[in-house]
């Protein structure tokens, strides 16, 4: 039998990584780690632990305004107390995950990690080999490829941004966008959201998307759709922003038109594994061409919603797998996405174009989130959920914009996983008086 440094080398030390590696070195395994950037990945880092911590300034925000008076106070947002604040949390993380992990007797290594054969990788001039090897080298900032490209900004530089610009123009109105969108116009920043298209969010069906953009725009925040960005100059004002439908001016501008895999330099030409501009081809035991090297998180080319939960769930199951305690292909469980905005918009399960595409299967209930008193509690204004049941009247999906919408597709996802009945949904006795009180309420 070969003997290899390791029984599991990752290729990143994200999500997809670092979730499951401990199942792995707790069992005995022997464990390693390829980091070129910073431990932890894209989320802990420069995604979404460090957007939530600069979004809750514009929670307490949007609740003092809310109250008229009965809170006094402007609410107005110190951009830069926010982010030093959000630097000093984010500071915690890199060191304590690899703390963990060390512990554990994993090893890492730092430097880019390059396949050099199915059980071997070089760090520069160093080489390690293992019996399994992992991908999970996530996603980075796709960049327009436009005359004045180098003015532009990613979502990594905005959540260090230490000033706040007096005008901001963002290219793109994916969660993204539209979070950068909602933040920035809390703190007082005049923002302008160009669209290519008709529409904003297209993984949401498109009359909550519309209504999300509506909102937004009673906010103050300035949609320009159906326009294509073609230069950014620098102007004796700041930046110019060409398009299709007029030139927009700003002092930062921001490409948020999507997220690419980090599949480039791995060596996976080489070694015939196949990938495209949508990430690495799995099977449904999430392992490439290549049988001893698996794929997890972002890289990976799915359906499912390339989130931090969803790079939890993979990262555990290759785990269980490399021990021998799941030999099934993954059965991915119904996985919650928000876009955290003021309000929020979320959803889990079937959606509401797969319901309307199948009404032979599906039935769709309309709730106005208003009706029910404990919205009026924390000031909500507006909003709406849509539950979609199968036709023994289990709960398979919702979707909800509100000021609370992430809690409460939260609390209806034990529901839709597990396809309670009415009969099992009313054994819920939640407590009262919450949000999750309601949702279930919704439900029955």
């Amino acid at each position: 039998m070969t003997a290899y440094d390791y029984d599991v080398l990752y290729l990143g030390a994200g999500h997809g990584a670092f979730d499951g590696a401990p199942l792995l070195a707790q069992a005995g395994k022997k464990v390693a780690f390829v980091e070129k950037e910073k431990v932890g990945g894209t989320c802990p880092n420069w995604g979404c632990n460090a957007k939530v911590i600069l979004e809750n300034a514009v929670s307490l925000q949007r609740e003092l305004r809310a109250s008229n008076g009965i809170v006094s106070g402007s609410g107005d947002i110190d951009w830069t107390k926010n982010m030093a604040r959000k630097k000093e949390i984010i500071a915690i993380f890199p060191n304590a995950i690899q703390g963990g992990m060390e512990e554990l007797g994993i090893k890492f290594y730092f430097g880019a990690g390059r396949l050099a054969d199915a059980h071997t990788v070089t760090i520069g001039d160093q080489t390690v080999t293992a019996e399994n090897i992992v991908i999970a080298t996530g996603m980075h900032s796709h960049r327009l490829d436009i005359p004045g490209a180098e003015y532009l900004h990613d979502s990594k530089d905005f959540l260090s941004l230490d000033q706040a610009p007096d005008k901001m123009v963002i290219i793109g109105a994916g969660y993204i966008g539209l979070e950068t969108a909602s933040m920035m116009n809390a703190a007082g920043v005049a923002v302008t959201v160009i669209l290519r298209s008709d529409r904003a969010l297209p993984e949401f069906n498109q009359r909550y998307s519309n209504a999300l953009v509506q909102t937004l725009e009673k906010q103050g925040i300035t949609f320009v759709k159906n326009s294509q960005t073609e230069s950014v100059e620098q102007v004796t004002s700041g930046f110019a922003v060409k398009t299709s439908t007029g030139t927009y001016e700003a002092d930062y501008v921001m490409d948020a038109t999507g997220r690419t895999p980090n599949t480039a330099d791995l060596g996976l030409e080489d070694l015939g594994i196949e990938f495209d501009k949508a990430g690495i081809a799995v099977n449904e035991y999430l392992q490439t061409a290549v049988p001893n090297i698996y794929a997890t998180g972002d890289v990976v080319k799915k359906d499912q919603p390339k989130l931090t939960p969803t790079a939890t769930f993979e990262s555990q199951y290759v785990a269980k797998r490399l021990l021998g305690q799941d030999d099934k292909a993954i059965d991915y469980p119904a996985i919650g996405t928000t876009v955290f905005t003021t309000p929020r918009l979320a959803q889990a399960g079937v959606t509401l174009d797969e319901a309307a595409a199948h009404p032979d299967q599906y039935d769709v209930v309309e709730k106005d989130v208003m009706d029910d008193w404990y919205r009026m509690v924390d000031y909500e204004k507006e909003g709406h959920l849509s539950l979609i049941y199968d036709k023994e009247k289990h709960l398979v999906g919702a979707i909800e914009i509100s000021e609370h919408a992430e809690d409460i597709i939260n609390a209806l996802l034990p529901a839709i996983e597990f396809a309670y009945t009415p009969a099992q949904l009313s054994r819920l006795v939640t407590i009262f008086p919450t949000i999750g009180y309601s949702a279930i309420g919704d439900l029955l």
